[in-house]
């Protein structure tokens, strides 16, 4: 029985998608729920599964192709395919192959953005390599076999020019539809807000001290470590309550104010930067807050956020400190209003009452647009945190 796999159903802000990596070849036995092709959106990777036990018999479109929702992508056969079945394309291949054999340019120009970086990545010549796929196209398998059987001509780069000194060497590597993306809203973000960035400090020892007492039953009592992030989203949700401006948006002319609270958090993944969504952060205690943050890192890590998880979002939270950042001027994530930065935490001597204290201190950074958000309301939510930070108390008393 012959079935169309298509493209899953994409959500309204997302036009197209792109093929990123089949996993099967025509022909090639897979089993019921085996990832079939990964297909990448502006914001998450979709994988398309197998419906049954088959095998796939003719792909429709080729990796780095853009696609739309529920458009066919691929025929696919049920059941178990014997040997003495060959699909029209691998029958038509050779035949195509004997024709006409084409040259290294019009090969070059055939190539999938995904082969051309693989090519790139070992420097190899693309005249060189023998395809396989349909037509006499070139897959990434024959990259992989052609790099693996022929080492030596790794060196041989066919695109760049003859480096001018030994042992210097460039590549080209097309961006991901995910880095474009990022691109594109980071510079429309600059473009089109007044962005302005204030700076305050915060002593961290009593989180730290918290958490030295604490760490231990409270990880036997949840399950799960007590980190910062929990202490963050608790204390930005608090002030949000006192300062709707940061918690609100700009649309057209109007401002909508949020009367809830979803905060995004930006995870980095190996595709690049996201912003999943803790929602209703406000009915969330410290324990259920760290078991969010970590399944959304996960789902980041292992590439299986979904579009509903990077949906909406009005104030995110990021730590460039875990990198070890020390100070950064964060860029707004559109539509939100503002963005706070976490950084190093860094011993510092410090002024406390007249004497000099050694302190885990650490610099917050708040971006946010002038043009809803005045100074008064931007230091003044910046200093809030600072509060609830420096004395967590006033978090569980709610003061």
């Amino acid at each position: 029985m012959s079935i169309e796999i298509k493209v899953p159903v994409l959500p309204e802000s997302v036009a197209d998608a792109t093929i990123a990596t089949w996993h099967v070849k025509p022909g090639e036995q897979v089993s019921r729920d085996q990832n079939l092709v990964d297909i990448e959106t502006d914001k998450v990777v979709l994988e398309v599964v197998a419906p049954e036990d088959g095998s796939i018999s003719e792909l429709l479109f080729e990796e780095g192709d853009t696609v739309l929702g529920e458009q066919v992508i691929a025929r696919f056969i049920a059941g178990a395919v014997s040997g003495q079945e060959v699909t029209k394309a691998e029958a038509t291949a050779p035949a195509a192959e004997v024709a006409s054999e084409p040259s290294s340019d019009e090969s070059n120009d055939a190539l999938s953005p995904s082969v051309r970086r693989l090519i790139a990545e070992h420097n190899l010549d693309a005249a060189k390599i023998k395809g396989t796929g349909v037509g006499g196209r070139i897959t990434k398998e024959d990259v992989e076999a052609f790099a693996k059987s022929a080492p030596a001509a790794k060196s041989a780069a066919v695109s760049a020019p003859v480096a001018p000194l030994e042992g210097r060497s460039e590549k080209r590597v097309p961006m991901t539809r995910l880095r474009k993306t990022i691109a594109k809203r980071l510079l429309e973000a600059k473009n089109s807000t007044a962005m302005l960035t204030t700076f305050n400090e915060v002593n961290m020892k009593p989180i730290m001290d918290i958490r030295k007492q604490y760490q231990d039953i409270f990880e036997k009592r949840h399950g799960i470590r007590l980190g910062f992030m929990s202490f963050y989203i608790k204390a930005v949700t608090e002030a949000l309550k006192r300062f709707p401006e940061v918690n609100a948006s700009i649309d057209g002319d109007d401002i909508i104010y949020h009367n809830y609270f979803d905060i995004s958090i930006a995870v980095s993944t190996p595709r690049g930067l996201v912003t999943p969504v803790l929602r209703d952060t406000d009915t969330m205690n410290l324990a259920e807050i760290e078991k969010a943050v970590r399944e959304l890192a996960i789902k980041g890590r292992d590439g299986k956020l979904s579009v509903a998880d990077m949906t909406g979002g009005n104030f995110t939270v990021t730590n460039g400190g875990v990198f070890g950042s020390l100070m950064s001027t964060p860029i707004l994530n559109l539509p939100q209003s503002a963005i706070l930065g976490m950084h190093a935490i860094k011993d510092r001597p410090m002024a406390v009452n007249g004497q000099v204290e050694i302190l885990p201190m650490m610099y917050l950074a708040l971006s946010y647009d002038h043009r809803i958000v005045d100074g008064r309301e931007s230091v003044g939510f910046l200093v809030a945190i600072k509060d609830f930070l420096e004395d967590p108390t006033r978090l569980l008393l709610d003061l």
